[in-house]
């Protein structure tokens, strides 16, 4: 009886409990058995994507996708978009998150708010204002203009929403920074400028990873922001493939939209890697 009471799962010991177990693998099959049968159907020798009758394996869908040159061009311009803004963002976010975690000043809780507004408002909502304000003071690129600057506008709007997203990120971060080393480097000799350098910097490494990841990601997937701002020689890739569904779903799609997620999941690998790294040096 004492053996049987011993191996009963105690009260956090979550992963013994069939009904979270249960729960568990209902929810990753929620949210992972979609990418999964794109995968999958991205090999169906189909003429139609949305055919779920297995036909045979091909990868001349593959080719297919790479011959395309709109959608290769789409491609292209996804990536540069999410990696220009990124990097922006991502610089952008870490000085906001210094701001709000170091200084106070008056209305200081306003302008936290306003930091916050694009992680809160629809993007419906945030797509209109940015389409209104590039129209009113005139900000559209005009027909022409060389790449990549034609893709400016996304660009900035892609900055204006994914920034707040990791300057939350990287404050987080900086919640847990014991300031006496900052007071040490200082005592040494150390400018502020050193400080942030060799101090602050790399104590917000993981959290600049972190932001850099989900700023991608947004930049990658956009799709309401993207139609609003963009321009008749703009196209990304998700209103690439929204344009391409309206007719009818190929497997073509279905292979872009593979090669796609395997460069997220790249990116992320190479990305933890990278942390991991860092944080075991």
């Amino acid at each position: 009886m004492a053996k049987l009471k011993r191996d009963k799962p105690g009260p956090f010991e979550y992963s013994r409990k069939f009904s979270l177990r249960f729960s568990f693998f209902l929810a990753s099959v929620f949210l992972y058995a979609p990418i999964i049968v794109l995968v999958v159907f991205s090999f169906n020798n189909s003429r139609r994507g949305g055919n779920v009758i297995w036909k045979g394996f091909t990868t001349k869908y593959y080719e297919k996708a790479f011959h395309n040159d709109a959608l290769i061009e789409a491609f292209t311009n996804t990536l540069t978009i999410a990696f220009i803004s990124t990097i922006f963002a991502v610089i952008l976010g870490a000085l906001t998150a210094v701001v709000l975690w170091r200084f106070r000043f008056p209305f200081k809780p306003v302008f936290e708010g306003m930091v916050a507004m694009p992680i809160v408002i629809p993007e419906i909502c945030m797509g209109v204002s940015l389409a209104v304000f590039f129209s009113q003071f005139g900000l559209y690129v005009p027909a022409g203009t060389p790449y990549p600057f034609n893709l400016t506008n996304i660009i900035l709007a892609h900055i204006t929403f994914s920034f707040p997203f990791a300057a939350m990120i990287i404050r987080t971060r900086l919640n847990n920074f014991n300031r006496e080393m900052e007071e040490a480097a200082k005592d040494l000799g150390a400018t502020e400028f050193q400080v942030f350098r060799d101090i602050l910097v790399p104590h917000m490494k993981p959290g600049l990873i972190a932001g850099a990841l989900l700023s991608f990601t947004l930049s990658l997937d956009d799709f309401v922001i993207t139609f609003f701002t963009s321009g008749p020689d703009t196209v990304t890739f998700p209103i690439k493939v929204y344009s391409m569904v309206r007719f009818s779903v190929t497997p073509e799609i279905n292979a872009a939209s593979t090669i796609l997620i395997l460069i997220t999941l790249l990116v992320t690998a190479v990305a933890m890697k990278f942390q991991t790294f860092e944080e075991s040096h």
